[in-house]
């Protein structure tokens, strides 16, 4: 009886094109009283129940004219509305980078949203691509299963990644490139969003440079009394890497719930690099052990770059139930696991005119994530919604590596169990003030092995771990406020404390260590102001004044094995966090309907950042370590870092169906060294952006866009990279040095059906040969790519 009266009285609305009258999904719908929020489906449709008595409804979808009507002008349109086809809107669709929806507009700091129709046009093969499709992020590679985002001169363990609002970063994200990124599908993920500078008030610890959120398939209910069935099937070819990918998902919805499953099956062969550019790029052979023997073989096809190849398997399966609007459940699994892979870069390196390593690769890379998301609406004094996040990731890394014409293989086994929960609350303390806070607690627990392999008897002992056996623990608390002190000016600040815990045990076995335990107990605050003002419709300015942190982890623990002879680094317990002190401004402004522009420019100053410096054990500058008078050295917050930089974009409407976008990154960064002068920042990349021109009509989009990148002089390079010589080209000098690039490419969808459409494109059109800053393998050479994707 209860569900026959829900029903009786639910609302549903259908949201279409204006031009083309076909149902438009993703529409996001917002009021602040009642305070509610819905997103339409792929029908068009979204229950607006919740919405009963709304004055101001905002209704915004990236692309379309912003709309705000009332619930009583929606009733007057039989719950029918038609959506205009605007690309300059300043309000853009909400976005869930802050934990909460709001529009970019009531955020001070700049956020970018990668559309799902970018995505099915640009194709990319990995989440890492899919995050370069934005032209903002800049990504680098050392091998093709990788890719390590560089975002404001900042990357690896300074930036953040979240999963439907859940911590990725584990206690051994390190300094040095990851490629974690890569375990998400880019075909179950719904939305993409970019927060850039710091975001620690909201996210905690590493969020200095970034935040980059993805949100995954959503489970979609029934709006009627038949059940919704809806789902995709994609298969797509690539020519470059003879790539061959699959993906199937479906969802079906009732009333009260909802099921989702995704799987995507990715092949892809070793990667062939492009005919024209430096001859440095070039290694025209691989070791394969043959008869007991490792042979150096050389290449049929010189521009292959062996050994490059690798698989991966992705699985999703999520179940929602709401049984009454205050409350919503969502569970979900993640599973990823990809093949052995080589590192390319350490493929590259030579030793007395020879291959240094015979192997060195990375094992299989598993994760897996089980998570319970609960929504509840409730106004009481405390708050108004309430979202609990409950979570456990297991992640799974293994290096294995051998020196050729070694027999001795080296595997060392890295498992980390991450255990989080978020409280997340949001008050509504008026028209014009909303109250954001929450806590949270996160828990890694760091399992590291060492075994070496005597390959020639197939012997396994033993060996030294990479990590000490350690937990890392994280507890904080944060409030945040938002105040409209009118329409065109709102003003919000927040404050996080996070008291962070670790604790490693060493194992003395194979480094005779002067201690067993080490153990951290250190707090950080940090705090952020910002303010949006919109002088008129077309205007958008906004200034954010920010800190951020990042706490010592495992990995900077796990430094004692990087000793050399003659030294010996120990483990510090005072070390403290990272600090980070930002500013950034952003000026947004529409030109009527024929332009859009932007710029943000931004300042970071990194203090206490974490170096290795000499140092003392009970009183001593020296001991004696493996019988050698060592140095005795500690990882110390002793260094400083300082980046700027502007990100620029355009956008202009051209007559006939042609439109015209560009997005230009210029960052320098200058970080201190260890024995007191000055480098460039190693992950400032150079200059980079991508210019597209596109044809758009109703079931056709052509696009031809130029993506590019600065070059890098030797002088201009990192110290630690100077060295680099399996990476860099080399200058007419014999210095290495990164050269600048620039790609042209072709991208086409058409719309055979409603259901059915064809994306296709030829990638590096003039088959250019070039790397990306600091990567350690090439990019495709010339590429075609045809996908077919059904929708039912």
């Amino acid at each position: 009886m209860i569900g026959i009266l829900a029903s009786a009285y639910s609302q549903t609305i259908t949201i279409k094109d204006q031009e083309n009258k076909e149902p438009i999904a993703l529409v996001s719908l917002r009021s602040d009283v009642p305070k509610a929020s819905a997103t339409t489906n792929e029908k068009g449709q979204a229950d607006i129940t919740a919405f009963r008595g709304a004055e101001k409804i905002v209704i915004s979808r990236i692309g379309y004219k912003t709309i705000i009507k009332s619930y009583r002008e929606l009733e007057s349109l039989s719950f029918e509305l038609f959506m205009q086809p605007s690309p300059f809107e300043t309000v853009e669709v909400v976005v869930s980078a802050t934990r909460w929806r709001q529009a970019p507009s009531d955020v001070p700091s700049k956020i970018i949203s990668i559309s799902p129709t970018e995505v099915a046009l640009q194709n990319p093969q990995t989440a890492a691509d899919l995050l370069g499709v934005s032209g903002q992020v800049f990504i680098q590679k050392s091998q093709q299963a990788g890719g390590s985002p560089m975002i404001r001169g900042f990357a690896t363990n300074r930036l953040l990644y979240t999963v439907d609002g859940v911590r990725m970063n584990t206690a051994i994200f390190r300094a040095g490139n990851i490629q974690n990124v890569i375990s998400l599908d880019p075909f179950a993920t719904e939305s993409t969003e970019v927060f850039f500078g710091p975001g620690s008030v909201i996210y905690g610890s590493d969020a200095i440079g970034g935040v980059m959120s993805f949100q995954t398939l959503t489970p979609r209910f029934s709006l009627s009394n038949k059940p919704q069935i809806a789902g995709k099937a994609t298969a797509r070819y690539s020519s470059a890497n003879n790539e061959k990918t699959g993906h199937f998902d479906v969802s079906v919805g009732w009333k009260r719930w909802a099921l989702l499953s995704s799987i995507s099956s990715f092949d892809f062969d070793h990667v062939r690099q492009g005919n024209h550019g430096p001859k440095d790029y070039v290694k025209p052979y691989y070791v394969q052990r043959i008869d007991n023997v490792d042979r150096v073989i050389a290449q049929e096809d010189t521009l292959l770059q062996i050994p490059s190849a690798y698989s991966q398997k992705n699985l999703m399966q999520k179940v929602r139930f709401q049984p009454n609007e205050k409350w919503d459940f969502q569970y979900g699994f993640h599973y990823s696991e990809t093949s052995s892979y080589g590192r390319y870069d350490r493929h590259n390196q030579v030793r007395k005119g020879l291959p240094r390593f015979a192997e060195w690769n990375y094992g299989p890379q598993k994760w897996m994530m089980n998570n319970v998301n609960i929504a509840h609406q409730s106004h009481n004094a405390l708050f108004d919604q309430m979202t609990t996040r409950l979570a456990v990731q297991s992640f799974e890394e293994i290096r294995i590596d051998r020196s050729l014409n070694s027999t001795e293989r080296r595997i060392r086994i890295e498992e980390v169990e991450a255990y989080s929960v978020n409280l997340d609350f949001m008050k509504f303390m008026g028209p014009k003030n909303t109250l954001y806070y929450g806590i949270e607690y996160v828990l890694n627990d760091v399992t590291s092995t060492g075994i070496n392999e005597d390959i020639s008897k197939g012997a396994r002992m033993p060996g030294p771990s990479r990590y000490p056996q350690a937990t890392w623990q994280s507890v904080a608390a944060y409030v945040h406020d938002q105040h409209k002190f009118s329409d065109s000016f709102l003003l919000q600040a927040g404050l996080r404390y996070n008291q962070y815990l670790l604790d490693a045990k060493f194992d003395t076995t194979f480094y005779p260590f002067p201690f067993t335990t080490a153990n951290l107990n250190n707090g950080a605050l940090t705090g952020s102001i910002g303010g949006v003002y919109r002088p008129s419709e077309s205007w958008v300015l906004s200034a954010n004044l920010a800190t951020a942190f990042r706490s010592p982890n495992v990995d900077d623990m796990g430094k004692v094995f990087d000793s050399v002879p003659g030294f010996v680094v120990v483990p510090n317990p005072a070390l403290k966090a990272e600090y980070a002190y930002n500013v950034d401004f952003t000026i947004a402004r529409v030109f009527g309907k024929v332009a859009r522009a932007d710029l943000a420019g931004y300042y970071t100053s990194l203090q206490n950042a974490l170096v290795r410096r000499n140092f003392t054990l009970n009183g001593l500058d020296y001991i004696i370590y493996d019988g050698v008078l060592s140095r005795v050295q500690a990882m110390q917050n002793a260094a400083v870092a300082h980046v700027y930089g502007i990100q620029a974009g355009i956008e202009v409407k051209l007559p006939a169906g042609f439109d015209m976008s560009s997005d230009f990154n210029y960052q320098e960064g200058e970080e201190e060294l260890d024995d007191g002068t000055t480098s460039p920042s190693r992950h400032a990349a150079p200059m980079f952006g991508v210019t597209r021109l596109a044809y758009t009509t109703d079931k056709l989009r052509l696009e031809l866009c130029a993506v590019y990148q600065g070059e890098r002089k030797h002088e201009d390079l990192a110290e630690e990279e100077k060295g680099k010589t399996e990476i860099y080209a080399k200058d007419a000098k014999g210095n290495t040095y990164a050269p600048g690039w620039c790609t042209l490419n072709f991208k086409a969808m058409f719309r055979l059906t409603d259901s059915l459409s064809v994306s296709a494109g030829v990638e590096n059109l003039t088959d250019q040969r070039y790397r990306p800053y600091s990567s350690g393998i090439s990019s495709p050479g010339r590429n075609f790519v045809l996908a077919l994707e059904a929708n039912f």
